[in-house]
């Protein structure tokens, strides 16, 4: 995207795990088609520096915001949530691209969930949830998930959501992208009239998430553009839909099951019980 065409003019986008990678290509973009854009990292250093990297690649600086939160711990996206709220009325534009590849080895976070699961998929359920009220108020709103296909061969283990009896990295990561998918799809029902919520897999990038798939990745802004072409407010979605590139495509049969939505949405509001809306 050129910066002369200011698609994203007057929007204010979140972009989640905007310090490299699909997430850095993505804010640059957003940046540069005239959004303000809130820049989300791990911490204050690296966020700052992603900032910096940006405005060297060409995005103006009064067009973003650093708001770091480290998603390891559910106490920070509740901090976020609430500086978010102080300081923007509306948003019209959340992007939950932030993700880890699920670790070698087991590991769980303060809280006792499965890292992969809180990261990938609980910190942004609850970012989700507290921004209601200022994505409620934004301007024919769109929230973009970043998926996996992978979603679509894993299941969530309801008696061992740890994964403490038999783990695999494969299956913890595809088990939070899973999860993902599935709440963003059941949000889509819930939003105002001509706001949407999609999920995207919008292809394979050359990050730290690739070695799962057993492939070759393509560059990060290749990958990135994908997104933001499905950010586009010109561009027409399905709410609700699950995409795979630009292409609607039907995603794994636990996303859409009644009694597994239910069931993922009890659970999600337990494990993150201290939820209160933002006002």
């Amino acid at each position: 995207m050129s910066a002369d065409t200011f698609a994203f003019a007057g929007r204010t986008a979140l972009v989640t795990g905007a310090t490299n990678g699909l997430g850095l290509q993505a804010a640059l973009r957003l940046a540069l088609g005239g959004a303000r854009v809130i820049v989300h990292g791990q911490t204050e250093q690296n966020t700052a520096v992603a900032v910096e990297a940006l405005v060297e690649l060409g995005a103006p600086t009064g067009r973003l915001e650093q708001a770091p939160a480290d998603f390891r711990h559910l106490d920070e996206v509740r901090s976020l949530a609430e500086n978010l709220v102080e300081r923007h009325e509306t948003l019209d534009l959340l992007v939950l691209n932030a993700g880890i590849a699920a670790p070698e080895r087991r590991t769980l976070s303060d809280e006792g969930n499965e890292l992969s699961f809180q990261v990938n998929y609980l910190a942004p359920y609850l970012l989700t949830r507290l921004l209601e009220r200022p994505l409620a108020r934004g301007t024919d709103t769109r929230i973009v998930a970043v998926g996996s296909t992978l979603h679509r061969t894993a299941n969530i283990d309801w008696t061992d959501l740890t994964r403490a009896k038999r783990y695999s990295r494969i299956a913890a990561y595809g088990q939070s992208k899973l999860a993902l998918t599935t709440f963003v799809t059941a949000l889509a029902k819930w939003l105002p009239e001509g706001h949407t919520a999609i999920s995207v897999h919008p292809g394979i990038a050359e990050t730290a998430t690739r070695p799962l798939y057993g492939t070759t990745g393509r560059p990060a802004g290749e990958v990135a553009a994908t997104v933001v072409a499905l950010c586009d407010p010109t561009t027409p979605v399905v709410n609700g839909a699950y995409y795979e590139g630009l292409t609607v495509t039907a995603a794994g049969p636990q996303v859409t099951e009644r009694r597994s939505v239910d069931r993922l949405l009890k659970l999600s509001e337990k494990l993150t019980a201290q939820l209160e809306p933002a006002l």
